[in-house]
């Protein structure tokens, strides 16, 4: 499929109301206001397309570039290609597509998380925090000791960070708990020692999870 023909459908699929919600998550123009459904069937259609995806992510458009990430090959993304894309990123949903689709798919999943936690620019930081909620779910090689030095982290830096940092490094702190008995004991106590995570999420209707009333919820729903 060429970019334009995609370009063209994309455009076709774009509602008002969605550009109205989108926006109001922080969204930018240009922008069609393309359903996340609608973005998985043209997923689906066109399979992995590393040079489509590219200039997709071109046009600047915000439904290309979440498409984009979509079907980026994760294998084959560089460091350089990884970080320039974020570069371009200031909203937190596409941020959180690039983790999702393709960062904690890649195979440079620990230089990832090292260099993108370590960073005090708000989209990068929230990029390695939700990395590192990814891997605390996921990740069969790092240990327990690797997830409670995070934990150390979080709570020493959480309430300095800024906005949308603070928000994924809360979401973190929620998967390392869930992780494992252990590492629920000292995220809870962490938590605790945290108090309330203030973010601000704008003019939507978002909460900020209080982290223990959220890890022993998760927690009773597994009994």
């Amino acid at each position: 499929m060429e970019l334009t023909e995609v370009m063209t459908r994309l455009e076709a699929l774009g509602t008002e109301q969605n550009r109205k919600v989108y926006r109001k998550h922080g969204a930018k123009e240009p922008l069609f206001g393309v359903s996340f459904g609608n973005l998985d069937k043209l997923k689906k259609e066109m399979k992995t397309n590393d040079a489509l995806a590219e200039q997709l992510w071109n046009t600047g458009n915000t439904d290309a570039r979440t498409l984009a990430v979509m079907i980026a090959d994760p294998k084959t993304r560089t460091l350089e290609q990884l970080e320039r894309w974020l570069s371009d990123i200031d909203y937190y949903c596409l941020t959180d597509m690039l983790v999702t689709h393709l960062a904690s798919k890649s195979p440079l999943l620990p230089e990832l998380l090292e260099r993108w936690t370590a960073s005090d620019r708000e989209w990068v930081g929230r990029a390695g925090w939700q990395l590192m909620a990814h891997a605390a779910m996921k990740s069969k090689t790092l240990g327990e000791d690797y997830f409670l030095r995070q934990l150390e982290r979080i709570e020493a830096r959480i309430h300095s960070s800024p906005n949308r940092t603070r928000d994924a490094m809360n979401a973190a702190l929620i998967a390392i708990g869930m992780r494992g008995e252990a590492l629920e004991a000292a995220a809870l106590a962490a938590a605790a020692r945290i108090g309330k995570v203030e973010v601000d999420h704008g003019d939507t209707g978002c909460k900020t999870p209080d982290a223990a009333a959220y890890i022993a919820k998760a927690k009773s729903r597994k009994r």
